[in-house]
């Protein structure tokens, strides 16, 4: 089993960065392909950005290409998101996700693939 404890969320004005980071604990972290999603009030939990085993292979939805960015670090067991130029949508509860079924060049792209999950950070952003 893996535990995941998000942090970084806050409250920002658009155009503004955050850096969100999740820490995981338990089984060796790389052994699985790591996401974040996101949900908002009202909206279904979508995926944000995935990255594979090694950190080689990364996916970004449509919404977040050129603003976000996904990294992993093996030795530290943790994996963090760069987001920046926010905009009001980009508010969310945002959520780390650990997935056995990923690979080295594998990402794992829906939420139904990720068998862990973290509980959640909250990120507004103030138009």
């Amino acid at each position: 089993q893996v535990q995941l404890v998000e942090s970084g969320g806050g409250l920002v004005q658009a155009g503004g960065s955050l850096r969100l980071s999740c820490a995981a604990s338990g089984r060796t972290f790389s052994n699985y392909a790591m996401g974040w999603f996101r949900q908002a009030p009202g909206n279904e939990r979508e995926i944000v950005a995935a990255i594979s085993l090694s950190g080689g292979v990364t996916y970004y939805a449509d919404s977040v290409k050129g603003r976000f960015t996904i990294s992993r670090d093996n030795t530290k067991n943790m994996v963090y998101l760069q987001m920046n130029s926010l905009k009001p949508e980009d508010t969310a509860v945002y959520y780390c996700a650990a997935s056995l079924y990923g690979g080295h060049t594998i990402v794992v792209t829906t939420s139904r693939g990720y068998d862990y999950w973290g509980q959640g950070t909250q990120v507004t952003v103030s138009s």
